[in-house]
């Protein structure tokens, strides 16, 4: 039997309600064990209507204009039709732990389109800034009707391989002369992607851009490609003029044929899916860990010790974690 506050949930998302979907989010990303349990109550309940939605992840280098590529692209899609949910994880405040940086505000036309959901969403520092319940909150979105979700992340670093991990198309923006000090970053980043774009193709920056771009397919030869049977391609486009957008749009729908049509799309989302879980059991385990009050009291005293150099990390562990395994319950 559903209990009456979860059907009420459950009805308005299916139906498409926007506040409803809102304050679903808000219960999967709260940490009060009453709201994760009704949370997980309605992911099991929706989890049959989910994955039809195109998934798509989006990063770049700082400044190479992920919100307004998203705007871009977003409102090419909803002329075709499409409902868009835009996941827009931002970097949490200090103090607050809320979000610093105003999405809805990046993407002033998008944001009030019938058709788009956008939601921002602190980090809550998790690793590489990724929010800590994204994947839930893109099954929420696909249950809903949006069939295309859009994962924007806070930029470069190790929330590219978690979000890479989630979606089925990862596109890499990039800019033309960007310097040398990010090549180190840019590889990691490729070795991601899908795709390639470089960014702001307009005006004087075309010439500049169009090299960017074979620079980028030389380096890209010496990857081996994120999917077999695919090449990421390197494009250009403007997202200010929209230049360029719709065949990125177009090479997104092409990988997702092509993965449906092998086979691979299935097989990809499965292998998440255990990621997933294997992730949700590793930070359940660390919130325990810490949780635990034989722990927290010897904690500071281990930790002195190792401080000063009279116990090794190793021991130091040893002893922490024999205490959580003498309390467990098997």
């Amino acid at each position: 039997m559903v209990d009456s506050s979860v059907q009420d949930f459950l009805d308005g998302i299916r139906r498409a309600d926007r506040r409803v979907l809102a304050r679903a989010i808000t219960l999967i990303e709260s940490s009060l064990p009453d709201h994760q349990e009704a949370a997980a109550g309605i992911l099991q309940a929706l989890l049959p209507e989910t994955g039809g939605a195109v998934r798509l992840g989006i990063s770049g280098v700082p400044g190479v204009g992920k919100s307004t590529f998203i705007e871009s692209l977003g409102s090419l899609l909803v002329k075709k039709g499409h409902r868009i949910a835009v996941l827009a994880v931002d970097p949490s405040s200090g103090r607050s732990g809320g979000s610093v940086m105003a999405d809805k505000t990046r993407m002033e036309r998008l944001s009030v389109a019938e058709n788009v959901f956008i939601r921002p969403s602190p980090s809550g520092g998790t690793l590489g800034g990724v929010a800590r319940m994204t994947r839930e909150t893109m099954l929420l979105c696909e249950a809903a009707g949006f069939d295309v979700v859009i994962v924007e992340t806070v930029g470069v670093g190790q929330s590219e391989t978690a979000v890479c991990g989630m979606v089925d198309f990862f596109l890499v923006l990039m800019l033309a002369g960007a310097g040398d000090a990010l090549q180190g970053i840019k590889r990691g980043i490729l070795e991601l992607a899908d795709a390639v774009a470089v960014n702001k193709a307009d005006g004087r920056n075309v010439g500049p851009a169009t090299r960017a771009r074979k620079t980028y397919e030389r380096a890209l030869r010496l990857l081996n490609p994120p999917a077999a049977g695919w090449k990421p391609p390197v494009l250009t486009c403007s997202a200010a003029t929209g230049a360029g957008i719709e065949k990125i749009w177009q090479t997104v729908l092409d990988h997702h044929r092509r993965l449906q049509a092998s086979g691979e799309l299935e097989k990809r989302r499965r292998y998440q899916a255990l990621e997933w879980m294997e992730s949700l059991v590793a930070e359940g385990l660390q919130e325990r860990f810490c949780r635990h009050p034989g722990i927290r009291r010897k904690l500071p005293e281990v930790s002195d010790q190792v401080r000063r150099g009279r116990l090794t990390p190793m021991a130091a562990a040893d002893e922490l974690l024999f205490l959580l395994d003498k309390s467990a319950k098997f």
